[in-house]
């Protein structure tokens, strides 16, 4: 298995198509045996980029215990803002504390993208928790600032000029930012990433799944009511990675799991190249023509 790694915008970091959603590990589900095989893994595999946060539990700190011998492998992402005891949700201070807990937690002298993670519009606005992380950057422990989210704040984070990557939600079902916000992030050498490119697979369902997380994402794709002539979950779910990962403007998709199996079946997927250009317009025709206005999922 081989994974050709490109340019992450013009940051000067290279990145392979697909990188380690680590939230995963981050709970009790998985010895840490398993976690350490699952994140070798990963490595040995080509899988360049692992991304976690500080919301994921245990997730920074076991990337510290069992791959930070290994740092020089692979681009380090993690996201902060909150749950630093002794400071406030998204302030400066908690900015700061944030950044520091992770270098400890995952044992590096230097991350090489933090983003903020979902930060409300006016706090981003109010700019203290930007130029926290700038700070950072300055000081040489963070190399790229960067914003997680959605919408709004989105859109606010790519015009600002103050970040150099995103990170963002786009699947068959999440198509609006590849249109409109991606372009501009791209003619602006930000570097981009993008999650939950198989939208937390939907099709796995036959009737409404009430409180799941993909239901709305459910509701979106019977509305789209693509027909592609498939039913199998797994070619669903190839189809779904394809369309992603070989869309323009992405540079690398976030794929989470606990399993070894998927992220070999995952890598054997992209493998295969871009979607036949029928299958792909088709899906895009589709979301353009049913789009009610569907913002990002948080």
């Amino acid at each position: 298995m081989t994974l050709e790694k490109k340019d992450f915008g013009n940051t000067g970091l290279k990145v392979t198509p697909i990188g380690f959603g680590a939230g995963h590990i981050g709970g009790n589900k998985l010895s840490e045996n398993e976690i350490s095989n699952l994140l070798n893994t990963a490595l040995d595999l080509g899988i360049n980029l692992i991304d976690t946060a500080r919301g994921y539990g245990l997730s920074e700190e076991r990337i510290g215990k069992h791959i930070s011998n290994r740092r020089k492998e692979f681009v380090l992402s993690t996201k902060v803002g909150y749950g630093i005891q002794g400071c406030n949700d998204w302030t400066y201070d908690c900015i700061i504390a944030g950044v520091e807990q992770a270098l400890k937690l995952m044992k590096t002298d230097y991350i090489d993208i933090v983003h903020l993670h979902s930060c409300p519009i006016g706090t981003l606005q109010y700019g203290e928790v930007i130029n926290a992380l700038l700070k950072t950057v300055e000081e040489g422990k963070v190399r790229i600032a960067a914003y997680s989210g959605e919408n709004y704040e989105l859109d606010f984070s790519i015009s600002s000029g103050k970040f150099r990557s995103i990170e963002t939600s786009v699947n068959i079902t999440e198509q609006y930012h590849i249109d409109n916000l991606l372009q501009e992030a791209k003619s602006k050498g930000m570097g981009i990433i993008v999650k939950r490119p198989i939208a937390n697979v939907p099709w796995r369902f036959e009737q409404q799944p009430y409180g799941d997380y993909s239901e709305q994402y459910w509701l979106r794709w019977k509305k789209m009511n693509l027909d592609l002539g498939i039913k199998s979950i797994d070619k669903l779910n190839e189809i779904a990675l394809r369309f992603v990962v070989f869309t323009d403007v992405v540079d690398c998709a976030i794929v989470g799991t606990s399993n070894i199996n998927h992220l070999k079946e995952n890598i054997k997927m992209i493998e295969k190249g871009p979607l036949p250009k029928d299958i792909y317009y088709k899906i895009r025709t589709a979301f353009r023509k049913y789009n009610e206005n569907w913002i990002g999922q948080i």
